[in-house]
């Protein structure tokens, strides 16, 4: 079988899509070489995709294979790295303390920090809508659930996004090291002065059984927590509103009929939704991917956005409308490493994006902007910075 080269695929970053859907042409399961990878399987097809995010003959500790030797690091300790029954255990304890009354708790908090945000920004007439709104709004609402609301937030978006979109291994090895040495210390300052919010309830967490995260579980979830908590969200935003703009139309109807919010958002999140693909999956014995069998031991990219663009499953899947039942789609992921934040995040994106429509009613790309930077790498979808005017 022949391995496809996406290393410079024209447009790739700018527009997978068109790529996407070519692999799916040929087949559910494709090897494929990257700019960070000579060899990895890429599964693209919608129900392909679904099964596999469900299977768990796909391992997620990538401590199981070969293929990855990198040095392990306390934030790897945590459940999206690892496997049943260890990720079973991590994601009851959190679970409990993450509940869908403490996430709808929130609400009035992400309101208000949304009318500060655009308070600020409105009245410049432009701004950078990732720098100055998208960023901002999930960074503070984590900090704040999480009880760290004095973290150093520049740092911790530098070392954050050296991990999640990495320009070399070398870079993304210091940034690991440097992100669990800050959230080492700032689990302790919290153990010495705990206070009523997610973290502290985290360190004091018990199950029934007398269980509680490890020191280094706990810089795990920080880590897993601060940075799915904000990174995704970001880009739900800045997609989002990206894809409304490049749709007048839509946006129009959005503008016109406010009460179909609920349902953009997950048509924004099926369209071009903020992760492009899960993170590594390892077989752990020959899985079938419809005609072709993935050996034992290798590495295993899932195409998220690849699967929610399959006309197998939408109909007319390239084009954006929100009124369409994008339900099913798997922005947020499948089986048991659903993303725990999903509630959160979706919140999020209605009420920031709603309020920022009612607030800048003649919101356009700026056209002295300049070209989309787009994040790099195989993990995240959207771009640096998004320059608007209003």
């Amino acid at each position: 079988m022949s391995v496809i080269d996406l290393r410079g695929a024209e447009g790739f970053s700018a527009d997978p899509y068109p790529h996407y859907a070519k692999l799916r042409a040929e087949g559910p399961a494709h090897q494929v070489r990257t700019d960070d990878f000579e060899r990895v399987w890429m599964v693209v097809g919608y129900e392909e995709a679904r099964s596999a995010l469900a299977d768990q003959r796909f391992s997620k500790d990538w401590r199981t294979t070969e293929q990855f030797s990198a040095s392990s690091n306390a934030i790897n300790a945590n459940m999206l790295e690892l496997d049943a029954p260890r990720h079973t255990r991590l994601r009851k304890l959190v679970s409990r303390e993450f509940t869908a009354r403490r996430i709808e708790s929130l609400r009035p908090r992400v309101e208000q920090i949304t009318e500060d945000l655009l308070d600020a920004m409105v009245p410049t007439g432009s701004a950078d809508l990732v720098d100055a709104f998208a960023f901002p709004l999930p960074m503070t609402v984590i900090c704040e659930l999480l009880g760290v609301p004095d973290i150093d937030r520049d740092v911790f978006r530098a070392l954050s996004n050296a991990i999640v979109t990495p320009v070399s291994p070398e870079k993304e090895n210091e940034a690991v090291d440097a992100m669990g040495a800050y959230l080492d210390a700032l689990v302790e300052d919290k153990r010495r002065a705990p206070g009523d919010d997610l973290m502290s309830a985290l360190i004091q967490a018990n199950d029934e059984d007398g269980d509680r995260l490890s020191p280094d579980e706990l810089i795990g979830m920080a880590f897993l927590l601060l940075v799915a908590g904000h990174e995704t969200t970001v880009n739900l935003i800045a997609n989002g509103v990206r894809a409304l703009l490049d749709h007048p139309e839509q946006l129009a109807l959005l503008r016109a009929r406010p009460e179909l919010i609920d349902g953009a958002v997950e048509e924004m999140l099926r369209y071009d939704g903020p992760v492009a693909t899960a993170t590594f999956r390892f077989t752990r014995e020959p899985v079938p991917v419809g005609p072709v069998v993935i050996p034992k031991g290798e590495a295993v990219l899932v195409a998220l956005g690849s699967g929610d663009r399959d006309p197998d499953r939408y109909p007319d899947p390239d084009t954006f409308d929100i009124r369409r039942e994008a339900q099913g789609h798997l922005a947020f992921g499948h089986g048991i490493h659903f993303c725990l934040g999903a509630p959160l995040a979706r919140m999020e994106g209605r009420i920031a994006i709603r309020a920022l429509l009612e607030r800048c009613p003649g919101l356009v790309r700026d056209p002295d902007g300049g070209e989309p930077d787009w994040l790099p790498g195989m993990l995240l979808r959207g771009v640096r910075h998004l320059p608007v005017r209003w």
